[in-house]
Order: structure tokens, then C-alpha cells, then sequence
């Protein structure tokens, strides 16, 4: 049940966001750019630039709502009297001020066996902190508050906005990119067909047009992992302000010990939604560094 009820999200949000960027793109007349017998430049990168920002901003418009949803978060009652949730909400609300979040983000926490915790939300104003049980169950209070300074200082830091800026024009490039190639391909076969493309052409096309895509989004996928690497130094550092040096090199240690604990109902679907990353990965399109380079910045070692 939980695994059809992600999936239907996750496919209701993909066609959402395909539908809006489709009429969007019919209505600018973008489309036009992409003519049988040649390309306007200037309007399929227009048109790209729609694809590739307009699905990375709707998602992140989206993203406080649907990672609520497709993680099962129960947000925290502001007025709650139960201990717990009380120094939860009070540790994330003295961190927020001391970053000097304009607007206090919502609390909630899930179930997970993974020790884990995300922020996520459009803007620093509008964000969410979330947490695992399995990370209230495994880390004492200044470990907690350690990884709570470090996703207070994801939003701070504007990181949301940052990396969907980032994927976007990384996106419309690989969209762009693709879009080149496919015409050169096509254009070389055709070269000698008075009456234009051939269906050949075509088919041949669309082969190399999926190709290329594939192989510019793993080379996108590696620029956006190395951003992504970035941004959780500048987090740790953050982290490390807020709640004091020693809770969070403390934090990470444990989080290097509970590696194992691998939240299998989940899985991989929201690998950004997590402050360390998994070892299985290629470094190069690891969005984490390794726990053990992490501290060792943090101790100046690096």
C-alpha cells in the first residue's frame, strides 16, 4: 500500500510537471524551433531552457509538500506538551534564530530506521526540517542538535534554490546538447536527399537524440553531484557555528557508525533528502562526500 500510494505521487507529480512546461511551451510558441528541415537556435534554446528550469522550479515549488507526503512526515503542533517533540521543536527554533531565518520552518519527524535527517522547501522562509526515529533513538541531544544545525544551514545558505537553479541549466544544456547532435546525425544522412530528411534520417535521429541525452546527463549528473558535495562542507561548517564544533564532528561520527542502517521500504527514491550519502555510489555522482573527509574538515585535517 505505502509503495503504490509513492508511486502514484511520484507519477502524478512527473505528469503535473510535464503538462504545465507542455503548455507553457505551446503557448510561447516555443515548439516552432524544432522544424523538420532545421533548427532556430535562439528558440530551442528557449524552448530547453523552459524544459530544464520549468520541471526543477515546479519541483521544488513542490518539494516541502511532496516530501511530506512520499516520506510519511507528522509535522509538530507548535503548542505540543509531549517532551520529546517539545525539544525537538525548541532546539530547530533557537538554531533558526541563530541563522536568522526570516520565518521559523516547519518540524515534523518520521518513521525510519535509518538515521537521517532533511531540509526541504522553496524558499528560506517556507522550509521544513524533518528527522528520523531512527536518528531520535541512536544520537544523544548535542548530536541531534549538531545534524539540525546542519540542515538549518542548508536553508540558510539558500541551498534549495541553488542546486534547483543549478540542475535546471544543467538540464536545458543537456536538452540543448542532445537536440545538436540529433541534427548533425540527421542532416549527414540526409545530405544527399533532395526531398529532405529521410526516415531514416529521422529514426536515426531520435536514437542518437536518447544517446546523447544519457551521456550529457551523466556528465550534468556529475557537475550537479560536485555542487552538491560543495554545498555539504558549507553545511557541516554552518552546522559546526550554530551547534558548536564538537556536536557536529560528534554527529557525523555517528552517522558514519549507523551506515548500515538502510531504510529498505524507501530505498533510494530521495537519495537528496539525506545528510550523508551511501558508499555504493561512483564518487563522481555522489551527492555526499565521505563521512570520514567531512570530519576531517571539520578537524582541519583536509
Amino acid at each position: 500500500m505505502m509503495w503504490t500510494k509513492r508511486i502514484l505521487l511520484f507519477l502524478a507529480t512527473n505528469i503535473l510537471v510535464m503538462l504545465t512546461i507542455s503548455i507553457l511551451v505551446q503557448l510561447l510558441g516555443l515548439n516552432r524551433g524544432l522544424g523538420a528541415y532545421g533548427i532556430d537556435y535562439g528558440q530551442l534554446m528557449l524552448f530547453c531552457l523552459v524544459w530544464g528550469m520549468g520541471g526543477s522550479l515546479i519541483s521544488l515549488a513542490l518539494s516541502r509538500v511532496m516530501a511530506k507526503m512520499m516520506m510519511g512526515v507528522r509535522l509538530i503542533d507548535p503548542a505540543t506538551s509531549d517532551p520529546r517533540e517539545r525539544a525537538l521543536l525548541d532546539t530547530v527554533h533557537a538554531l533558526a534564530r541563530g541563522a536568522r531565518l526570516p520565518a521559523m520552518p516547519e518540524v515534523g519527524y518520521y518513521n525510519s530506521p535509518e538515521v537521517n535527517a532533511f531540509a526541504t522547501g522553496p524558499t528560506r522562509s517556507r522550509a521544513l526540517v524533518a528527522v528520523s526515529s531512527g536518528l531520535l533513538q541512536r544520537m544523544n541531544g548535542d548530536e541531534v542538535e549538531g545534524v539540525l544545525g546542519h540542515e538549518i544551514s542548508h536553508i540558510a545558505n539558500g541551498d534549495m534554490v541553488t542546486m534547483t537553479l543549478i540542475q535546471g541549466v544543467v538540464n536545458a544544456f543537456v536538452l540543448y546538447l542532445s537536440h545538436l547532435v540529433a541534427m548533425l546525425v540527421r542532416n549527414v544522412i540526409a545530405r544527399d536527399n533532395e526531398r529532405g530528411p529521410s526516415m531514416l534520417g529521422m529514426l536515426a535521429s531520435q536514437i542518437v537524440f536518447f544517446a546523447a541525452q544519457i551521456a550529457f546527463g551523466l556528465i550534468g549528473s556529475m557537475i550537479t553531484a560536485w555542487f552538491s558535495r560543495q554545498r555539504e562542507f558549507r553545511a557541516d561548517a554552518g552546522g559546526a557555528g550554530l551547534a558548536g564544533r564538537g556536536a557536529m564532528i560528534s554527529a557525523l561520527r555517528r552517522l558514519e557508525l549507523s551506515q548500515g542502517r538502510v531504510d529498505n521500504v524507501r530505498g533510494p527514491e530521495l537519495a537528496t533528502l539525506k545528510i550523508a550519502g551511501g558508499s555504493r555510489f561512483v564518487s563522481l555522482l555522489s551527492t555526499h562526500p565521505p563521512l570520514q573527509v567531512r570530519i576531517a574538515a571539520l578537524e582541519g585535517r583536509s
